[in-house]
């Protein structure tokens, strides 16, 4: 964990030189993805990158220190769910606006992030200055939601509407995730021998992103190579034959 102190930070004066500057904290493992985003905020002139954490351990104690306007979580920590974090985060920090970052985009997480106090979810195919803008919005009140994410909420509320259930029912616990949407497509393009990099710019995403979407795939079928996981894909029948 490391806490910044806003008031030694070297930044820009605000765009305006009058406006209040939005202090913002990140919980976040990918140290690539989180260094570029943390770069961004600390080029935003708007903006104080107050403190970063890269676990679920880390993320609780930045809550013991002052609260910031926006708080930026990342779901899957090596140690626990972010959802623990941004529960604890809504009950310390109330006037904090909590937005996931994330590469999952099942309806579980989803719905379990906004109950817990999320009020924006994005997944990390945004860009680091897209991710800034949505923090301004957040911060000025509204809820930034990827389009997809946005579907599925509405999707379930229809769902719900339907079957004469109450919007919010508590969803599963935490039953084994099988692959998203976009896991599965970095899956095929490694089954066809692309490299991360070229995944990246086949699919419009960092890096990063990719080699974050590899580890989740390998966490997810319990394996540590990409022989192992297209095998195990295959056998699940996650991918054709």
């Amino acid at each position: 964990m490391q806490a910044l102190n806003p008031q030694t930070q070297e930044q820009p004066a605000p765009l305006d030189g009058t406006g209040p500057r939005i202090h913002v904290a990140i919980v976040e493992d990918d140290l690539g993805f989180r260094g570029a985003l943390a770069r961004a905020l600390l080029a935003a002139p708007d903006m104080t990158l107050a403190g970063t954490a890269g676990t679920q351990a880390e993320g609780l104690a930045l809550l013991q220190g002052p609260p910031v306007d926006v708080l930026l979580v990342d779901l899957g920590l090596p140690d626990g769910s972010g959802i623990e974090v941004i529960r604890a985060a809504a009950r310390q920090w109330p006037s904090c606006s909590i937005m996931v970052s994330t590469n999952f985009g099942d309806e579980t997480h989803v719905m379990r992030s906004i109950e817990a106090g999320a009020a924006g979810y994005l997944l990390k195919d945004s860009s680091q200055a897209k991710i800034v803008d949505e923090i301004r919005s957040l911060a000025s009140g509204g809820s930034p939601i990827s389009p997809i994410i946005a579907r599925q909420v509405l999707a379930r509320f229809r769902q719900d509407a339907t079957a004469g259930a109450a919007p919010g029912t508590e969803p599963p616990g935490d039953a084994p995730q099988l692959l998203s949407a976009r896991e599965k497509e970095v899956l095929d393009f490694i089954t066809k021998g692309f490299t991360a990099v070229e995944i990246a710019k086949l699919m419009g995403l960092s890096h990063f992103t990719v080699r974050t979407f590899v580890r989740r795939i390998y966490s997810k079928l319990k394996v540590t190579s990409k022989a192992e996981a297209i095998y195990e894909a295959r056998s699940q029948g996650l991918l054709a034959q």
